[in-house]
């Protein structure tokens, strides 16, 4: 795997929640700052990998994951995760590696965990 360096617009979010608000608000700020030019990548991890299913008359996180993508944000999760949980990948969720995470790290300028 070829590693890629640092850009001055990249922003990496690991998103280690199931919570319908945090998920949802991780998720606009991701749309945010891609509309506004950054490189964005979403790493859902642990309880993370849940928030395609997640639920919610007020926080419609289905719809922002498929807001990010479309804006050209890179969307991945954790196979393990999913594994554990015997959950399997989607096209929002596609499975992933811990060298997937670690590049997403090693690459962005920024790193926000929300969990």
């Amino acid at each position: 795997m070829q590693q890629s360096e640092p850009t001055v617009d990249s922003i990496g979010i690991v998103l280690e929640t199931a919570d319908p608000e945090r998920a949802w608000n991780a998720l606009r700020f991701g749309i945010t700052a891609v509309e506004n030019g950054h490189d964005v990548s979403v790493f859902l991890l642990g309880e993370g990998v849940e928030a395609e299913e997640i639920t919610d008359d007020q926080f419609d996180v289905r719809d922002r994951m498929e807001a990010f993508v479309d804006v050209g944000g890179d969307l991945q999760a954790c196979g393990t995760c999913l594994e554990i949980r015997n959950s399997e990948e989607s096209e929002y969720c596609p499975m992933s590696t811990m060298s997937d995470l670690l590049e997403i790290v090693r690459a962005a300028n920024r790193v926000l965990t929300i969990g």
